[in-house]
């Protein structure tokens, strides 16, 4: 019996991490012909020391359709319909001052997107909208910002219908702009934008009201810009738990049966390769397509309310748990036989597509748990997220197939069905029990959070049991895959990496715990409320309000790296500062209202108010740097430009 690889952890930890896991933003553009057009236009092409422009961001919606407007005001009769909002915001700035947007004149136009036959007039933007962001430019530049302006904008909108509403768009938009002086400009042929700027106020320049602290707020929101390490990581994960689900007893048999069917029909090494590539792009065709049908279901609605509603969260930890129990052994996925008369040739290029579309069906009585709960898990996740995860997967499954293709005396080299190939499924299973379980304690918490009364009257650890829940899964799934081990090989260094690897998975589970705890123990953070929130501003305080979620992954490991952490824990303590949290675990929190009030919808949300602040320093993500820097610019200390 060969010894598993180490790719038994790496799969087991991605089954629990991966429905967790998300970049926080991307940059996806619409197809050939997209019913809602972008567009980003400078005013000039070049600009010159203390210079004033615009730019434009021009949507160009084909008739019948509109996007929904920077702040969608949603009538009764729409009931609970979530509008994705347009947003225009200044992830990255550097030479310039940028201003107060300005934002296009909004048209009602009947809707029936609840389906009740009877239209509702419904604010948007439609036609030719065009949003202009003012842009004033240094006098002097430093080191850092010779010669260029360099503006990166975060884009989202959502094209609709009169019935129903697109996957939303969420691009990224960087601007260079070369900056010469007066002479060079006005000897350099500026393009003719007078159409496309006929609608910008540039009385905006001469009002102060538009400009203070506003580099502040764009210098902050840095850390919203798409982080492309977390974006290759979530790729490598998926990949390698792809590539694993290979060693499940449904899968790994048939690997060399279908290599050497490929084999026979192609006759050259070459034109093995050529079907291999075939099949393998068939089998990620397949991942793909439930990438597709997952990120569906996020179109239509925003994840961060969603998972507000108390029995859909546990819903989904009880059937990611159901799924658990399922691999393990307690019942099965049976496919229709007539699933199992589908016999595509592998003698061409369509057939062995359709032979790697059929191998990745075939597997599903394995792999079909860790997908159904991958399906549900990624309701969490934008649409792009959920797409490249899938995807990633398929790439990691298809990758043995087309490796083995280009050499097919390699498949004698495979790792056989048995012990090695049951504890894939093994440890997978517990690690997926314990993403359940997070999901229904999640759940649980939405629904105490509903209920004020009761909630007031728990103790602290009642927040955190369900963490302790995922630790005792975590260090089963360690103490089983380092036992198991040393059953299944008698190698020295083979049970000393295993071991250390259980290590790994156990302890990443019980440090998650204790991290939870030790925060819910020490909670210095002031319950949110508009009162309290009344109140605390109008004393003149500082007041720093985090909107996060027990069900906000993303939400916790910021609070853990950034604000419960020196020093900017030390500030939030500080006298005049008064650290707030608005806990949206349930969708009847009151911190939603005020959150959309601030132009937001999602979280992790931080917003920091002050006297020293015209407008609130409002981030995504952010960094102990950008937040020490915005609390003391809210107590009124001058803050170094970035």
């Amino acid at each position: 019996m060969k010894t598993p690889p180490v790719f038994v952890l790496l799969s087991a930890l991605l089954a629990l991490l991966l429905p967790m896991t998300a970049p926080t933003s991307a940059q996806f553009g619409g197809g050939a012909d997209p019913e809602v057009t972008l567009r980003v236009v400078p005013q000039q092409s070049v600009v010159s020391p203390g210079g004033q422009l615009a730019i434009a961001v021009v949507l160009d919606h084909k008739p019948g359709w509109h996007s929904h407007t920077n702040d969608p005001v949603i009538p009764p009769e729409m009931g609970d319909f979530t509008a994705i909002a347009t947003e225009v915001e200044v992830a990255e700035i550097s030479g310039a001052q940028a201003g107060t947007i300005q934002w296009p004149e909004i048209h009602e136009v009947p809707v029936d997107f609840t389906f009740t036959g009877n239209p509702i007039m419904y604010g948007v933007f439609d036609g030719l909208a065009i949003i202009y962001l003012p842009v004033m430019v240094d006098d002097e530049f430093d080191d850092d910002a010779t010669g260029e302006v360099k503006i990166t904008l975060s884009l989202a909108y959502q094209a609709c219908d009169d019935t129903m509403c697109l996957a939303p768009e969420f691009l990224t938009e960087r601007i260079t702009l070369p900056v010469v002086s007066l002479e060079e400009a006005a000897a350099t042929d500026q393009p003719d934008q007078s159409e496309i700027f006929a609608g910008f106020d540039a009385s905006t320049f001469g009002n102060p009201d538009d400009w203070n602290g506003l580099t502040i707020a764009a210098a902050s929101d840095a850390g919203e810009s798409k982080s492309t390490g977390a974006i290759i990581i979530t790729i490598l994960l998926a990949a390698v738990g792809g590539l694993v689900l290979n060693l499940t007893p449904c899968v790994l048999p048939i690997i060399p049966i279908k290599i050497l069917t490929i084999s026979s029909h192609a006759g050259s090494p070459e034109r093995s390769l050529v079907l291999g590539l075939a099949m393998a792009v068939g089998v990620v065709a397949f991942w793909t397509g439930l990438g597709v049908l997952a990120s569906s279901v996020t179109a239509f609605a925003d994840p961060s309310r969603v998972f507000g509603i108390w029995w859909f969260t546990l819903g989904i930890g009880l059937l990611i748990g159901a799924m658990g129990v399922g691999i393990m052994g307690a019942f099965n996925i049976t496919l229709p036989q007539k699933v199992y008369a589908v016999n595509p040739k592998a003698d061409s290029l369509g057939g062995s597509f359709l032979f790697g579309v059929m191998t990745a069906v075939l597997g599903l009585p394995c792999f079909g748990f860790v997908a159904g709960a991958l399906l549900a898990g990624s309701a969490t996740l934008p649409g792009w997220v959920i797409l490249t995860i899938f995807t990633s997967l398929g790439i990691g499954m298809a990758l043995p197939y087309l490796v083995l293709s280009a050499n097919p005396k390699w498949v004698d080299r495979l790792p056989r069905t048995g012990p090695g190939s049951e504890l894939v499924k093994q440890v997978m299973g517990l690690l997926l029990l314990g993403a359940g379980a997070y999901f229904a304690g999640a759940g649980i918490q939405a629904w105490l959070g509903a209920k004020p009364g009761l909630a007031a009257d728990l103790p602290w650890w009642s927040k955190v049991v369900h963490w302790w829940a995922v630790a005792l899964f975590a260090g089963a799934a360690g103490l089983w895959l380092m036992v198991r081990t040393v059953g299944i090989t008698k190698k020295i260094q083979y049970r000393a990496l295993m071991s250390v690897l259980a290590i790994v998975i156990a302890g990443g589970g019980v440090f998650a715990a204790r991290n939870q705890t030790a925060a819910a123990a020490d909670n210095f953070w002031v319950s949110y409320s508009s009162e309290a929130f009344a109140e605390v501003t109008g004393a003149g305080r500082v007041v720093v309000l985090d909107f996060t979620a027990d069900w906000c992954l993303n939400c916790k490991a910021l609070e853990a790296a950034v604000l419960n952490r020196e020093p900017v824990k030390s500030m939030l303590l500080s006298e005049g500062v008064v650290p707030m949290k608005a806990d949206l675990t349930s969708t009847s929190a009151p911190g939603w209202d005020t959150l959309r009030e601030l132009g937001r919808t999602g979280i992790p949300t931080l917003a920091i108010f002050g006297p020293g602040l015209d407008e609130p320093w409002i981030a995504n993500a952010y960094t102990s740097d950008s937040v020490s820097a915005a609390i003391a610019g809210a107590r009124g200390t001058p803050i170094a430009r970035r």
